[in-house]
């Protein structure tokens, strides 16, 4: 250090030589070390960030089996649908759930067998058959289906869900699945 004045010499002014080379190396090394550790850190935090946003879209769900109905024999000579329960078995993780599902069976305009969901597209409501008028009618908000399962009336935006079906050995198979709500075309979600 060295003392001296200011430009005008008023007043004594401490002053630093800046010849110290090997300090400023030093500074600039652990700089350099805690950016590099700092990085290494922030990547190590942002890893599970990073998945959590990602797994919805990394994620596979279960595939869902084939639930059996019942032999063909029984569906040959339909006048109006028939409701039947289907067990599904979902394995998630270490969980299994088993869950059960009504579907019904009726047939289209040529004759071919068709497999409804019981669930209404428009909130999710169960939809009952009903004999009576001979219709598909929705308790919660009065959607009417014919008994193909087309829509009539209603507040839906679509006809009821078609699931797909295998005949395998004389039965009927059923696969079931989840469609978004609320939307004119058949998303499957699940």
């Amino acid at each position: 250090m060295k003392i001296g004045a200011d430009d005008a010499g008023n007043t004594p002014r401490w002053k630093f030589s800046t010849a110290q080379p090997f300090d400023e190396q030093r500074r600039s090394f652990l700089g350099a070390l805690l950016a590099l550790g700092s990085l290494c850190v922030g990547a190590l935090l942002a890893v599970p960030l990073i998945r959590f946003a990602l797994f919805p879209l990394l994620r596979l769900t279960t595939e869902l089996k084939a639930s059996p109905i019942g032999s063909l024999s029984e569906f040959s000579s339909l006048n109006e649908p028939v409701e039947r329960t289907i067990q599904i078995e979902q394995v998630d993780g270490w969980r299994k759930a088993v869950s059960e599902k009504a579907v019904y069976i009726t047939k289209n305009g040529q004759g071919q067998l068709r497999v409804l969901s019981s669930i209404c597209p428009h909130l999710g409501c169960t939809v009952p058959w009903v004999s009576a008028k001979q219709e598909f009618i929705c308790p919660c908000h009065g959607a009417v289906y014919a008994p193909d399962g087309s829509r009539i009336s209603g507040p839906c935006l679509r006809g009821m869900d078609t699931l797909e079906t295998v005949e395998q050995n004389g039965q009927l198979l059923v696969r079931f699945q989840y469609f978004r709500q609320l939307v004119a075309d058949k998303e499957v979600i699940g």
